[in-house]
């Protein structure tokens, strides 16, 4: 019997996953990592991605995955090179698990946006060669599909109401049945312009966040698009962590009566012990974690059901293994995932999210990040966007493959214009946290 026909009679019972494997790779020779390849890339201005691939004794059998952090990308590639690349070698890729564990203690402290990109990095890899030496797609592994397809939320914005309400409108006739809504960038709604207000005689004059103006704009926003949109829409918004404790209670009550699909990130990662007080006072849905890098952040939103989405990155938070878990661990207390895959990130990431999000019981949504074609030709079987669904290419392992030639054109670079966009300041001059 062929391989692909021995593993299509057995989908049907996903807790099989590893004995499927064990059969499709019967009589094969025990694997181990002979190099682990460090490459970076920089296709945009805004990518700043370093990706492995890892190799194997298997002749043409090697697994990629990604260390994005685009704000410490060289960080990244130098810890990757200088201290795990030899650590790896000689390891078994079949020990997913152990590895895992191996890496969380391996720099003795751990969980920080270094160590769990790098920890993703490695155990992508892993899954991306276990899937390719079955023969198999890598969600297929992790149990079957749930769904058919990832379904996707959109970014729309604009200056004015109406530039927001046109642009969410042509999300709309795309195919998306989720849109989130920013007036301009993060905050917008909540600037005073350059110059104007009250200001100290010397020192800050540029835009300046103002918690009681974005208060009041941003809910006359989303009644706005209410208005003109109607209500098949689901309507998301970013706050991106700009308010008080305060200032979050009180949004979160003003967006009652437009019934949103979430407002994410309401408050900074610092201040989540407030979310007891929003759970208590609004049924405005929350969604928390882009920034959350440790099990002590996003455990107890979880577990005392304070929030209804889970907003990590699978690729800061430890990669498919560690967003299983925490996916199992939603289910059981009735959250769901809502992966932040956007804006700078790159198509390895998206993927194991997507291969997360097939499988998994309590997925709620993942946020949309189209790539240029550029990228698409680097990176051959990235996922592709229709209608409003996200689609991976269904090849054994990930899916994908980079094509280290065309890299080559792309060197990694820092964008340096980056690196304030995260500072927003007050009136005062003082920093507003992201």
């Amino acid at each position: 019997m062929r391989r692909r026909d021995l593993l299509g009679g057995l989908l049907a019972a996903p807790w099989w996953a590893s004995e499927l494997y064990a059969q499709a790779t019967r009589g094969l020779p025990p694997l181990k990592i002979t190099d682990v390849k460090v490459i970076g890339v920089s296709p945009r201005p805004h990518y700043s991605w370093v990706f492995i691939k890892v190799l194997t004794n298997e002749p043409g059998l090697y697994g990629l995955g990604s260390a994005n952090n685009r704000y410490l990308a060289w960080a990244a590639k130098a810890a990757l090179e200088k201290h795990m690349r030899p650590f790896w070698i000689g390891k078994d890729p079949d020990r997913i698990e152990d590895l895992w564990q191996s890496n969380h203690v391996r720099s003795y402290w751990r969980n920080g946006p270094i160590t769990n990109v790098i920890q993703a990095a490695l155990d992508s890899a892993l899954w991306d060669i276990k899937g390719k030496r079955a023969n198999m797609p890598v969600y297929q592994l992790l149990g079957g599909k749930a769904r058919e397809a990832v379904p996707l939320y959109a970014h729309a914005g604009g200056p004015t109401f109406d530039a927001c309400v046109e642009s969410a409108r042509s999300w709309m006739e795309k195919g998306f049945r989720h849109v989130r809504v920013q007036m301009g960038g993060y905050g917008g709604g909540g600037f005073i312009p350059p110059g104007e207000g009250s200001r100290p005689e010397t020192g800050f004059s540029g835009k300046a966040f103002d918690e009681e103006t974005y208060l009041d704009t941003i809910p006359k926003l989303f009644r706005h698009l209410r208005d003109k949109l109607g209500w098949q829409v689901k309507l998301l918004h970013d706050v991106h962590e700009h308010l008080t404790g305060w200032g979050a209670l009180e949004l979160a009550k003003r967006f009652e009566p437009v019934r949103m699909f979430f407002v994410e990130d309401i408050l900074p990662p610092e201040q989540i012990d407030y979310y007891k007080q929003i759970r208590g006072l609004t049924t405005t849905p929350m969604a928390m974690g882009e920034l959350f890098t440790h099990p002590h952040e996003w455990r107890p939103l979880i577990a005392n059901r304070l929030i209804d989405f889970f907003r990590g990155r699978v690729g800061m938070i430890g990669g498919i293994t560690q967003a299983k878990k925490i996916a199992a661990l939603c289910e059981q207390f009735g959250v769901r995932t809502a992966f932040q895959e956007g804006g700078e990130n790159d198509p390895i990431n998206q993927l194991i999210a997507y291969h997360v999000d097939l499988t998994i019981p309590s997925f709620g949504i993942q946020e949309e990040n189209d790539f240029p074609e550029e990228v698409h030709e680097m990176m051959p079987g990235a996922a592709r966007i229709r209608g409003g669904y996200l689609y991976g290419s269904d090849k054994p392992g990930l899916g994908i493959d980079l094509n280290e030639q065309i890299a080559a054109k792309y060197p990694l670079v820092d964008d340096h214009r980056n690196a304030d966009w995260t500072t927003v300041r007050g009136m005062d001059g003082s920093v507003v946290r992201p």
